[in-house]
């Protein structure tokens, strides 16, 4: 832990609570047009990957997906922010982490991120932001976190990354960067918690969890 440079993290699931958010808006994309309520099956999927790959997923008719692309373009994010819900102790984690470490996100949100950020108050804490708008292959893809390698100057072995699901597992790996698993043991990870407050103890005495 001691050659450690830079802390990375996923954002739905890491840094906010967004299942809530989400799930009303794929929702209400899927009711525009007299389609059901997400299944299981389907959030889990609409949850991890890029808007314009959910859509892809759930919409399966060429026709209907060009209409719900559309549809999307007018729609507004906005409305559902409100219903993504911090993770305790983020703010007080990133005083305490910067200026000693750059601290990053590595998401597979689109333009919603610059949004996300400016309504929780979140503008301004971390050193770069790279989202899927950002590469030309998001996660599951390592592109995203070599980016951030790129970006600061540094080796793999000197970043970590944050994540929650399956893609980061993947992207993590194959970029050769250490894996926190946050909330999810069934994850091939280096440590594994389940507050960010555990980061502080990981990063000090290097144990794992």
């Amino acid at each position: 832990m001691k050659d450690i440079k830079a802390i990375v993290f996923d954002c739905d699931g890491v840094l906010f609570d967004s299942s809530k958010a989400n799930r009303c808006y794929y929702n209400q994309i899927l009711r525009h047009f007299g389609e059901p309520p997400l299944t299981p099956e389907q959030f889990a999927y609409s949850h991890m990957h890029t808007a314009k790959e959910a859509l892809a997923y759930l919409f399966k008719d060429s026709e209907k997906l060009e209409a719900a692309q559309a549809y999307c373009k007018k729609m507004s994010y906005m409305p559902f922010i409100k219903h993504m819900v911090m993770e305790p102790y983020l703010k007080i984690l990133l005083q305490k982490l910067r200026p000693k470490y750059k601290t990053a996100i590595a998401t597979n949100r689109t333009d919603t991120m610059k949004h996300v950020l400016v309504e929780h108050n979140l503008v301004g804490h971390f050193d770069l932001v790279v989202s899927a708008l950002d590469v030309n292959r998001p996660k599951p893809h390592p592109e995203p976190l070599t980016k951030i390698l790129d970006y600061f100057g540094i080796k793999p072995n000197q970043a970590i990354y944050v994540g929650d699901s399956q893609l980061d597992e993947i992207a993590a790996k194959a970029a050769g960067i250490p894996l926190i698993a946050y909330k999810n043991a069934s994850l091939s990870a280096d440590y594994y918690i389940n507050s960010l407050q555990e980061i502080e103890d990981i990063l000090k005495n290097g144990r794992r969890i």
